[in-house]
C-alpha cells in the first residue's frame, strides 16, 4: 500500500498529488503557487468556503533560494511569554536547523486566517532531499510558471557594429580639440566623428 492512502486527518477523495520540486525556486514565488493549489483556486470548481484543494509534495525544501540580503535581514521573531523572552532568529540559521519551516511558515502566512487554513496545511508536504515515499504513479508534476523579468533586455546591435568601450576610446581627442570619453558630448547629441580601427590601434601604440 503506498504512503499516499494512509495520510491522517485528510481526506483525499477526489484530489490530485502535485510533486513540486523547489531547487533553483524562489521563495516567495513558489509559496504563493502553492497556496493558491492549497485553496483549489486552479480548479474551476473553487469556492473560499470549501477545502478543495489537492495535496502538494514538495522536495528539496533545503535548496530554496532567497534574493537580496534576506538571508541574513529577514528575521523570525517569537516571544517566549517571559521577561525579556524575545527570540530571534535569521533565515539563513533556520534554513541549517529546519530548512522545510522557511517554506511552511511563508505558505502558511499567504493562506487565509481562518478555519480551512489548518485543514490546508495538513496537504502540504515538505521534504528534504528527494526521496519523499509516496507512490510515483500517483504524483502528478507541478511546473512553476514563467518568471516575468523586468530587468531591460540589452538591444541587439547592427551587423558590423561593435559595443563602445569607452575605456579604448576615452583619450581619443577629436579635431577641436575635445575629448571623445567625455560622455556630455553625447548626451547633447553632438555629431562625434567615429574613428577608424586604424587610429585606434596608432593611439594604443
Amino acid at each position: 500500500m503506498s504512503k499516499v492512502s494512509q495520510m491522517r486527518g485528510v481526506d483525499t477523495s477526489g484530489l490530485r498529488f502535485r510533486l513540486v520540486d523547489a531547487q533553483t525556486e524562489v521563495l516567495g514565488r513558489l509559496a504563493a503557487q502553492l497556496s493558491k493549489i492549497l485553496q483549489g483556486k486552479d480548479k474551476p470548481t473553487f469556492a473560499p468556503n470549501v477545502d478543495n484543494g489537492d495535496v502538494v509534495v514538495v522536495i528539496n525544501v533545503e535548496k530554496i533560494n532567497l534574493t537580496g540580503n534576506k538571508h541574513t535581514g529577514k528575521v523570525y521573531t517569537w516571544h517566549t511569554g517571559y521577561v525579556g523572552g524575545l527570540k530571534t532568529r535569521t533565515v539563513k540559521d533556520q534554513l541549517e536547523r529546519a530548512p522545510e519551516e522557511v517554506l511552511r511558515k511563508a505558505v502558511q502566512r499567504m493562506l487565509p486566517d481562518n478555519k480551512l487554513r489548518v485543514a490546508r496545511m495538513r496537504k502540504l508536504r515538505l521534504v528534504v532531499g528527494s526521496e519523499h515515499g509516496f507512490a510515483a504513479e500517483a504524483l502528478t508534476p507541478f511546473e512553476m510558471p514563467p518568471r516575468n523579468d523586468s530587468r531591460p533586455t540589452p538591444m541587439p546591435l547592427e551587423a558590423g557594429l561593435v559595443p563602445l568601450n569607452p575605456a579604448d576610446w576615452s583619450s581619443y581627442t577629436l579635431p577641436d580639440g575635445r575629448k571623445f570619453g567625455d560622455l556630455t558630448l553625447v548626451l547633447q547629441g553632438s555629431a562625434l566623428p567615429v574613428p577608424t580601427e586604424k587610429e585606434l590601434e596608432e593611439k594604443k601604440e
